[in-house]
């Protein structure tokens, strides 16, 4: 059974969803979670203030499917699935990434965004740095900037397909267009 914090995230990702960030009410989300509107302002002062934790639910839903999905054995094969896995997720997901974009953009919360991802850059790296000590990527790479870099490109690719062009046409053009950009920037000179 889920406690009232995480009902009140899963109500307002709800809620948001539904009537969007400017329509939606705290009473639309106690409503929804089955909590006292005062509950709801003891965990956060605001609407907007549910964001970073709307975020920092789909920043562990992306951990837990790379986790799960990302199991070949070669680094490069890995990263097919990575940007895969952030592609279907971006899909399955675009109205809550749209809503988290727009929600933490237009709040003080942006600043805590580092926070939030730092899960995702924390695996990223550990990641560049296996494909350092294989060999495959460039010794030169800073797996810590790197990784920020490479989540930054695959998510903004897949949003530039679900969120902005709306369609899955251009899906596997794009993911193949970032794993040629990505082997090629990380490609061992040796």
């Amino acid at each position: 059974m889920m406690d009232k914090n995480q009902r009140m995230i899963e109500a307002a990702i709800a809620v948001f969803s539904e009537l969007g960030i400017e329509k939606a009410k705290v009473s639309d989300i106690v409503k929804r979670a089955g909590v006292a509107q005062g509950t709801f302002y003891l965990y956060f002062p605001s609407k907007l203030a549910v964001m970073p934790a709307i975020a920092e639910v789909m920043v562990d839903k992306m951990i837990h499917e790379i986790e799960a999905s990302v199991k070949h054995p070669s680094f490069y094969q890995q990263l097919e699935e990575l940007v895969d896995v952030i592609f279907t997720l971006t899909r399955g997901y675009r109205d809550i990434f749209a809503l988290i974009y727009a929600g933490l953009a237009s709040t003080e919360y942006l600043k805590e965004w580092e926070a939030i991802y730092a899960p995702y850059y924390a695996w990223m790296t550990a990641f560049l740095e296996n494909g350092k000590s294989e060999g495959v990527i460039r010794p030169s790479v800073n797996s810590e900037r790197t990784g920020k870099l490479i989540i930054g490109l695959i998510e903004s690719a897949a949003e530039q397909v679900y969120l902005y062009d709306s369609t899955d046409t251009c899906a596997s053009t794009q993911k193949q267009e970032v794993l040629d950009f990505l082997r090629h920037a990380l490609a061992s000179r040796a």
